[in-house]
């Protein structure tokens, strides 16, 4: 490939005359515009005789003779987007005519190809969008995407990927309506896809194609390169990306195989996956145990008696929900768990799950030496943060997660954290946290894009109860994000969002409070959309 230029052009014709089957690629690309070290390899169309196929890249296309499968004159653009500053698009067009000429074209090697002057600059990454990659596929990657949207910056730029099988979905509904039997009416997909949890648009599989996003599924990522900015996935895709937004979330912590965690009977719920593996135990359970006394184990214990089974929640605290509820509220919702026919086991330690004569679980034993009967335990016990492969870009020993700023970015350059693995200065308690809420899950996804997107940022606030964040990019401001706000605040958002006045820097930095702030901004609006 001459110099730092690659341009392909070139013509076969299946006799020697007039072309029977084209291909023609124009496209000038100036490699010093990429952000990254771009190896174009080479790569050759292969026609087999007979059931022929074209490769390009990473796409293998039937060609028949005599058929019409691609369609006469049908065009294939193959587009990947390489640099935040450059779209690099190859537009291959392909003529497939009623012809049976093509049986003439043998099967031909590199070298020949090389001899008539054929040359493709091909890149050995997999994914084609790779100025934005976010790596996940829960709450926060749904909304993450939808910020990418709104910005217009989305479209051929950002590419998903997640272990799960679907589009990003409201992760809270596996437990609070998924599991209950059909005559309940259960919540089903595409039902809760994201952004519905906050009465936002849902976003189906189709949405993201609309939306022109990249969407690789059940295929985690298993290792990254910091210094050349890669991932390597569990199918051995190599992918590419400019700035990295790990979304990965939590796992369910488990019980050790040596207590019997891992029998099957045994449950744990993160994912549809496990949510649907849960129901078909449900479905031919007749007694359940439900391990933990938190949210998961109270939905889980809901969704059983739903289900009209032998229901028991075994926790070792004195109540419910110990940390959140005081004694007084833990009783009346036990009461109502009670009135339900669930029965509680507190204060209680589990020694180990029994296995019955066919392998599955048949009990649990207490270290008191007593044991309940189950052919079900589900286990909700908690969550720990999946960091993995994630390791060296940095992380909290106190409360684990990836360590970022108030902006969510990590210590790495180009690689954010977002959702429960991110690891956050929480300002109003001025400690670091990291918080498992769909929430959090939500809004860090939205704050961090917006950073990453606009640019510089100003806060104003200590959750005294107030804290805004500003964006301003050359002058303007961009965007804004109120807590605890007025409805009369909420309300200025939407006309600050639109109008984008230019405000005064220093002064917004100066502003002793969300209130004075909000007035700097609102002053700053046109006279004709000041509200």
């Amino acid at each position: 490939m001459a110099g730092k230029e690659a341009i392909a052009q070139r013509q076969l014709a299946g006799n020697g005359s007039s072309p029977k089957f084209g291909l023609t690629i124009t496209r000038k690309v100036n490699f010093d515009h990429f952000r990254w070290k771009f190896e174009p390899k080479i790569s050759v169309v292969r026609l087999d005789s007979g059931g022929s196929r074209l490769c390009w890249e990473n796409l293998c296309l039937p060609v028949r003779a005599g058929t019409s499968s691609l369609g006469c004159a049908r065009k294939l653009k193959v587009m990947a987007s390489v640099s935040n500053s450059l779209s690099f698009k190859h537009g291959l067009s392909l003529w497939c005519p009623q012809s049976p000429s093509l049986h003439r074209i043998r099967h031909s090697s590199a070298k020949n190809f090389q001899r008539r002057g054929f040359v493709v600059a091909y890149s050995s990454f997999a994914n084609e969008n790779r100025e934005f990659v976010i790596v996940g596929g829960g709450n926060a990657a749904g909304y993450a995407a939808r910020t990418f949207v709104e910005h217009g910056m989305a479209d051929g730029r950002l590419c998903i990927v997640s272990k799960e099988a679907y589009a990003p979905y409201e992760r809270p509904a596996l437990t609070k309506g998924y599991l209950f039997p059909l005559d309940k009416k259960p919540a089903r997909l595409p039902g809760f896809h994201t952004c519905v949890g906050s009465g936002g648009e849902r976003q189906t599989p189709e949405w993201y194609k609309e939306k022109g996003i990249e969407m690789i599924y059940q295929d985690p990522v298993t290792s990254i390169d910091i210094e050349k900015q890669t991932l390597i996935t569990n199918s051995g895709k190599l992918l590419k990306y400019g700035s990295l937004i790990v979304a990965t979330g939590c796992t369910a912590s488990r019980f050790p195989e040596k207590i019997g965690g891992y029998l099957p009977g045994v449950h744990y719920i993160r994912d549809v996956a496990d949510a649907d593996a849960l129901i078909s135990s449900l479905e031919k359970a007749k007694k359940v145990v439900v391990v933990g006394g938190g949210y998961i184990g109270m939905e889980v214990a809901a969704a059983a008696v739903g289900w009209k089974l032998d229901t028991t929640i075994i926790f070792p605290e004195n109540h419910l929900l110990q940390r959140l509820f005081t004694p007084s509220l833990a009783q009346r919702y036990e009461q109502l768990y009670q009135q339900n026919g669930v029965k509680f086991v507190k204060g209680a330690s589990i020694k180990n799950l029994e296995a019955g004569s066919d392998g599955r679980v048949a009990a649990v034993k207490l270290e008191d030496g007593s044991t309940i009967d189950a052919d079900t335990i589900v286990i909700g016990i908690g969550a720990k943060p999946t960091v993995s492969p994630f390791e060296r870009v940095g992380l909290n020993s106190s409360v684990g997660g990836i360590q970022v700023d108030g902006q969510f970015r990590t210590s790495m350059p180009g690689i954010f954290a977002i959702g429960d693995v991110a690891a956050f200065p929480l300002k109003m308690y001025d400690r670091t946290a990291r918080v498992e809420h769909v929430d959090h899950a939500r809004q860090s996804a939205q704050h961090c894009i917006k950073a990453l997107l606009i640019g510089e940022t100003i806060e104003i606030g200590n959750f005294d109860p107030k804290i805004a964040t500003f964006w301003i990019d050359s002058g303007k401001l961009k965007g804004v994000l109120v807590e605890s706000g007025s409805p009369e605040e909420f309300q200025l958002l939407p006309t600050l969002a639109r109008s984008q006045p230019f405000v005064d820097k220093a002064k917004l930095q100066q502003a002793s409070s969300v209130e004075e702030a909000l007035e700097i901004a609102r002053a700053a609006l046109p006279v004709e959309a000041a509200v």
